[in-house]
């Protein structure tokens, strides 16, 4: 039988299998990495964002395939995870553009759609590279264009452009030498076929496991989580000036989503408006629920609106945890383990003391370890998200995060290259509040920016200068591979130790100390005057003193400094100045 259009019920069912089966798939993705080191996060971070697709495609009504690609290409904004996840972002972005005003969808439409979504992806990245997802969503939006011209129906359309994804994905070596050189296809195309082996699933009548929770992320080291992890104390009062948290959607004709952010402000904060001249998501703190709807009733057609009492919810989980607890306590809990991510969103790290004046210039930034989070959190950071190498947070994360500051510019130090796309994405979405982006893309980076911040100056003048700060250190790791492979000239075994200098994979060697000492020779070679080892949790204090004792023998000319930083995955982070 002939599938001749997909409705919006349908649509729905085929988002969703494909989270499913991307997410069922994800260490497979993750695995590709080109850098056997162990944070190989691609299938992670596109399952995340998938995942937040997902739940704004559920809420949404099953009237148009419009107004259901337009969620999943929200959620997916907002949920999007690293390099990989702001690219998908933009691939439904465009999906969702190519179907505006559908009430159902053809197999010409469905076509034309993901040829708009390569068209928005491509125009996003500033130097697209061949050999990418970009390649593999291109070429198999081609095929899926042919198809329909010959008379395919939804499903040979589907069909025709996954086989060419991954024709495409198995050329990719060909196409990026590195891939070839590692024995791997490109990890992001692979997350995209499974995307489009997920429609075609659903579309055969493949049973859709809707009632599975969704799948924790990948955990790596001693403790990794989607978001920030923050520890509240459940017993602590918290002031809450805006307790009321809206979200909603508005339908509508011309929606002027900048003249919406500019009345909204006055209202609360954590405002955060989206979406598009149609259709547009509001999310706000405000301590009055009533002027809020009022303004957004105006504006169009509301719907999905949720209201929840932040402080009435900590009150609840302060006596149910007290009660838990039997002394009156109650425990100190993980926001990604329970409800009080979602009822006390950025408490704690983001929002500044109630008594305390936020900074004219605010410091946002990302650090896996309790130890590096406690040196920016010395030297000024306002809000400190736990991420990096492992788990990288999502766009929205660092939205709410510099929102919470309560700082009228903030700069965000993504400190790892694959952040830097959701921290740019973050910046576009700020509204009236002004982010500013120091690419950092190590942590050594983001502490030499920080020592050029001034919190009073003027914001572009200080910005530049703490992004001259980071250019101007050289940065080294030391981990482990997670397996077999060759870069370069280099022949790596699994379990070896690498020494990356710069971000490439410099040394290898069966020692910790010996390859943590040729990185900081490789840095070293043009010139340094302080060398900095922050040790992980791996490694004991008197085990980092030893190799600091070492690189005191091979540079005396050089001041040797030594911190702990917690970090998981890498036994050291090694800058020098």
């Amino acid at each position: 039988m002939s599938l001749e259009y997909v409705d919006a019920a349908l649509l729905k069912r085929l988002f969703i299998s494909a989270t499913n089966h991307l997410e069922q798939n994800k260490a497979t993705v993750d695995a590709l990495n080109v850098f056997p080191v162990p944070d190989g996060d691609t299938g992670t971070n596109m399952t995340m964002t998938m995942l937040s697709a997902s739940r704004e495609v559920q809420k949404a009504p099953e009237t148009t395939v419009a107004e259901v690609a337009e969620a999943c290409a929200m959620g997916c904004l907002m949920g999007a995870r690293g390099n990989s996840g702001v690219i998908l972002s933009q691939l439904f972005r465009g999906f969702s553009q190519g179907l505006s005003g559908k009430k159902r969808a053809t197999a010409t439409d469905i076509a034309g759609a993901l040829q708009e979504g390569v068209r928005t992806a491509y125009k996003a990245v500033m130097k697209p590279v061949e050999g990418t997802i970009l390649t593999v969503a291109r070429e198999s939006a081609k095929a899926a264009l042919v198809a329909a011209r010959q008379g395919e129906d939804v499903l040979g359309v589907l069909e025709a452009a996954h086989r060419e994804a991954e024709a495409t994905l198995a050329r990719t070596p060909e196409m990026l030498p590195i891939l070839k050189k590692a024995g791997v296809v490109d990890s992001g195309g692979k997350g995209f076929a499974y995307v489009l082996e997920g429609y075609v699933e659903a579309l055969r009548g493949a049973a859709l496991d809707q009632g599975r929770p969704a799948a924790a992320p990948v955990r790596a080291g001693k403790d990794t989580s989607p978001a920030e992890k923050v520890q509240f104390d459940l017993h602590e009062e918290y002031d809450i000036r805006f307790p009321y948290d809206i979200e909603l959607m508005i339908r509508g004709k011309g929606l002027l989503l900048d003249d919406m952010r500019h009345h909204l402000a006055p209202m609360g904060d954590c405002l955060l408006v989206v979406g598009t001249a149609e259709l547009a998501k509001v999310h706000i703190h405000s301590g009055n629920p009533g002027p809020v709807l009022d303004y957004c009733v105006r504006q169009g057609t509301v719907f999905n609106i949720e209201i929840k009492n932040m402080q009435v919810q900590h009150e609840d989980l302060r006596q149910h945890a007290g009660q838990e607890a039997g002394d009156g306590t109650g425990p100190r809990l993980d926001p990604s383990e329970g409800v009080m991510d979602a009822t006390l969103e950025g408490l704690g790290t983001a929002a500044p003391a109630p008594e305390e004046e936020a900074p004219a210039l605010a410091v946002v930034a990302v650090a896996a370890g309790d130890g590096l989070s406690e040196i920016f959190r010395s030297l000024g950071v306002s809000a400190v998200i736990e991420g990096g190498q492992t788990m990288n947070p999502s766009t929205e994360d660092l939205l709410n995060a510099a929102r919470q500051t309560g700082g009228h510019d903030v700069v965000l130090l993504p400190n790892n290259k694959n952040i830097i796309l959701a921290a740019q994405q973050a910046k576009d979405l700020a509204g009236s509040q002004v982010i500013h982006v120091v690419p950092t893309k190590a942590f050594a980076q983001g502490i030499a920016a920080m020592l050029a911040w001034q919190p009073d100056g003027e914001a572009d003048r200080v910005v530049a200068g703490m992004q001259r700060a980071a250019e101007a250190v050289r940065t080294g790791e030391v981990t482990y591979s997670v397996r077999d492979t060759a870069i370069g000239d280099l022949t790596i075994q699994k379990g070896d130790i690498l020494g990356l200098a710069e971000g490439q994979i410099a040394t290898t060697g069966s020692s910790v100390d010996s390859v943590a000492a040729d990185v900081v020779a490789k840095l070293m070679e043009d010139g340094g005057e302080i060398i900095t080892l922050y040790y992980g949790e791996s490694v004991t204090g008197e085990d980092a003193s030893v190799l600091a004792d070492t690189v005191r023998s091979r540079f005396p000319e050089a001041e040797v400094e030594v911190h702990y930083g917690g970090q998981p995955l890498y036994y050291y982070l090694i800058s020098v100045e």
